[in-house]
């Protein structure tokens, strides 16, 4: 095999070729960016606006050129947090059993503004919340099975709490279920676990 000459240093390879003879498109301005980057990450899933605002943040994308393509995108539909939140409300609820605290908390952790929070939230009945307490409780109640009743009792009051449901939610529900299921629950007081 022919070595090739026109290189000036066999080790180091070709020489390195600028973007026209690559075929790369020049380097785009920042609003085309900010458009490219919003709607790779809108193409996977729903975002909120401070989740787009913080990845185009982080690319370094000028502060006003991203409040220009967020606001663009929020005109269109392609950005709607009241939306983002009724979704995330509906997901969490029925697929985790999460409770309006836990849901709230998740929705201030993806920047939704708090009285869209509180319209996402506050559409979950409370007797609808209660329910997808009994049920959380159903799945785990087998494998508690063979615990003293107060051990069983603080494992799945403990397992809604961390759902974010009411320490007073979580206990009634609890207790039903114990009870239901023969343990005697009289001597138990209403406080915490």
């Amino acid at each position: 095999m022919a070595r090739r000459t026109d290189w000036p240093d066999p080790e180091s390879g070709p020489p390195s070729l600028s973007r026209a003879e690559k075929g790369e498109p020049p380097p785009q301005d920042p609003a085309e960016r900010a458009r490219a980057i919003c709607l790779r990450l809108l193409t996977g899933t729903p975002r909120t606006r401070k989740q787009l605002a913080d990845a185009l943040h982080k690319r370094e994308i000028p502060p006003e050129v991203a409040e220009e393509v967020l606001s663009r995108f929020e005109d269109v539909g392609l950005i709607n947090d009241a939306a983002f939140a009724d979704a995330w409300v509906e997901s969490r609820h029925h697929g985790r059993g999460l409770a309006r605290r836990a849901l709230a908390r998740e929705l201030r952790t993806k920047g939704v503004d708090s009285a869209l929070i509180d319209e996402a939230v506050g559409q979950l009945d409370p007797e609808q919340e209660e329910e997808t307490a009994r049920e959380l409780v159903a799945r785990r109640l087998r494998s508690t099975r063979g615990l003293d009743r107060d051990r069983r009792l603080r494992r799945l009051a403990g397992m809604l709490a961390r759902k974010g449901y009411p320490e007073g939610t979580a206990l009634r529900v609890v207790k039903r279920a114990l009870e239901e299921e023969g343990e005697e629950m009289d001597d138990l007081e209403g406080g915490g676990f």
